[in-house]
């Protein structure tokens, strides 16, 4: 397995799409945000609900919705510290081990997770319980995690099905790190 830390924001779609109505991927290219960190009308771009699909586009920034969604946030934004990371890393290692599933690459970065996972679980499920154990990790480790949101709503899920969508994201995993500018929109 190869993982790797990092520190900057990605934005991905999911595509809408059954396990049933199509081959079944190799693996999962799974990204989610710190909560407060990506807020919808970033300069970045982001993605709600009806700008979820695959191929469909970014919302475009925009001020006023950023600083609405800012209004609503009931607690600050937060970075995840080295320890932090490390702890995640160590927990997202032990829920795929545990599962039975195979992880290709994985990179916690300061406000955002990436994992390339081959799984026998859709990628909702594989998420969430990636999203489980992180938690559980973090608040086991300091009580300032105990009361606060950690993560976002949900996240990116996108579905690799050949062997060159998988290698092109486990190499946008790890080489996201050495130039992390370069990958600002997400796109690998």
């Amino acid at each position: 397995m190869l993982t790797h830390e990092g520190a900057a924001g990605v934005s991905t779609r999911t595509p809408s799409v059954t396990l049933s109505s199509m081959a079944v991927p190799l693996a999962y290219f799974i990204t989610w945000t710190c909560r407060g960190t990506w807020l919808h009308g970033d300069d970045r771009g982001s993605v709600d609900r009806e700008h979820n699909s695959y191929g469909t586009s970014l919302i475009p920034p925009d001020a006023t919705r950023y600083a609405n969604a800012a209004a609503r946030l009931n607690q600050d934004s937060f970075q995840l510290t080295a320890t932090d990371r490390l702890l995640i890393t160590r927990a997202l290692e032990k829920t795929c081990s545990h599962r039975g599933w195979t992880t290709h690459a994985l990179a916690v970065r300061s406000n955002h997770i990436h994992c390339v996972v081959s799984a026998d679980a859709t990628p909702e499920r594989v998420m969430h319980d990636l999203k489980a154990w992180s938690t559980r990790a973090l608040r086991q480790s300091s009580p300032s995690f105990d009361k606060r949101p950690i993560w976002t709503r949900h996240g990116s899920t996108r579905y690799l099905f050949d062997e060159h969508a998988l290698l092109s994201a486990v190499k946008y995993v790890l080489s996201h790190e050495s130039n992390p500018r370069a990958h600002a929109r997400g796109s690998f």
